[in-house]
């Protein structure tokens, strides 16, 4: 009688806030076929410690119910070089001793590429979940990142065609499969348990946190003062790398803007709920808005999801502070009907699918070598 295949291994790597969100997404799937196939996937999940307080962290593991790390790194804080040196280092070693047979990674943050290298030195595979995103500005970190592990993975899984199109254009086509985005499983799946915003009446969303925003004085003045310009009252969540920067330049928000502390995933997906518009330097989060059918004012020189300017969602703003107010009445407006370009929520189940034919084909041909060397 055969022996039914061992389970695969497969070790994800997260850090930062949105990576939470997104790992929620393919550790419910991985689970789910756990529970009712002996021979599917085990997972392991690492935490850098990339965002390391409570409201950053802890929380999100709490409410979402992630499983718990296999291990916490603790490296949170420090230069991009220096924390991602100390990530690399320490994910080796996690590698080394677990021998995962894939390494999933998510985003475009410093644990990203620590992830991603650690084991690309390692022979173990790369899957990465976002791929194909480019705001084509290489000052950013988060730019180099995303090209980075996009060029080492193995599995590139693209949230829309318009990824896969500036992967091909860099000559990455292997491995590479549109997918859809897990964000909208995840809003899908959680937005039952939004929580409703304290604020009545009409409101905007922002965030605010990017460092060439933060740590440049005159960008973070103009976008303050145009923020407290609004129309209507302004629900601003206050990042901590943005409270320290506030207080180092002596700026109050004041005006339109109500200040409240970060808030948790289901706390933001009843702002997105019952907002009027969004303004933000996130990444995320103006796709986010999108989904919720609501415009965007991207306070950023350039964005990764440029197909929402084409569909009319999504408005560059900069830290021009004219831009930000004329934009406030475009914003104001509803936004038509929206096209599903991210996928209808099944992102996840399509990942996991791949994953495991991948894997799958892998051990087939491993054990082909093994017997064609007489092993």
């Amino acid at each position: 009688m055969s022996q039914p295949a061992a389970a695969f291994h497969v070790l994800t790597v997260v850090g930062a806030r949105p990576q939470f969100v997104k790992a929620a997404v393919l550790s419910r799937e991985f689970a789910r076929r756990a529970a009712t196939s002996a021979a599917s996937i085990r997972e392991s999940l690492v935490h850098t410690g990339q965002h390391y307080d409570h409201g950053m962290s802890e929380v999100f593991f709490e409410e979402m119910e992630i499983p718990r790390p296999v291990a916490d790194l603790g490296i949170g804080g420090g230069a991009h070089g220096a924390m991602t040196g100390r990530m690399l280092e320490r994910l080796e070693t996690e590698i080394q001793a677990r021998r995962p047979d894939l390494v999933l990674v998510y985003g475009d943050t410093n644990s990203t590429l620590a992830g991603g290298l650690a084991a690309a030195k390692l022979h173990v595979p790369v899957a990465h979940v976002e791929a194909g995103l480019r705001s084509f500005n290489r000052r950013m970190p988060e730019e180099i990142n995303r090209v980075l592990v996009d060029h080492l993975a193995d599995l590139l899984f693209c949230p829309s065609g318009v990824s896969q199109r500036l992967l091909a254009a860099e000559g990455v086509t292997e491995g590479v499969h549109v997918v859809g985005d897990v964000m909208v499983d995840a809003q899908l799946h959680y937005r039952a348990r939004a929580l409703p915003p304290r604020l009545e009446g009409d409101f905007a969303l922002a965030t605010l946190h990017r460092a060439e925003n933060t740590d440049d004085p005159a960008r973070l003045r103009a976008l303050v003062e145009a923020l407290a310009a609004c129309p209507i009252p302004v629900v601003l969540p206050v990042h901590p790398r943005t409270r320290a920067a506030l207080q180092r330049e002596g700026l109050e928000l004041g005006g339109a803007i109500r200040p409240v502390e970060p808030l948790s995933y289901f706390d933001m997906l009843g702002q997105l709920d019952a907002c009027r518009f969004v303004a933000t330097d996130s990444g995320g989060l103006q796709k986010e808005a999108y989904v919720f059918g609501r415009k965007c004012l991207t306070l950023r020189d350039e964005t990764e999801w440029t197909e929402l300017v084409g569909l009319g969602a999504n408005r560059l703003c900069g830290a021009d502070a004219e831009l930000v107010r004329e934009g406030f009445t475009w914003a104001m407006e509803p936004l038509r009907a929206t096209e599903p370009v991210y996928g209808s929520g099944d992102a996840g189940g399509r990942i996991v699918d791949l994953i495991e034919d991948f894997l799958v084909a892998r051990r087939a041909a491993v054990a082909r070598e093994g017997a064609d060397s007489g092993c």
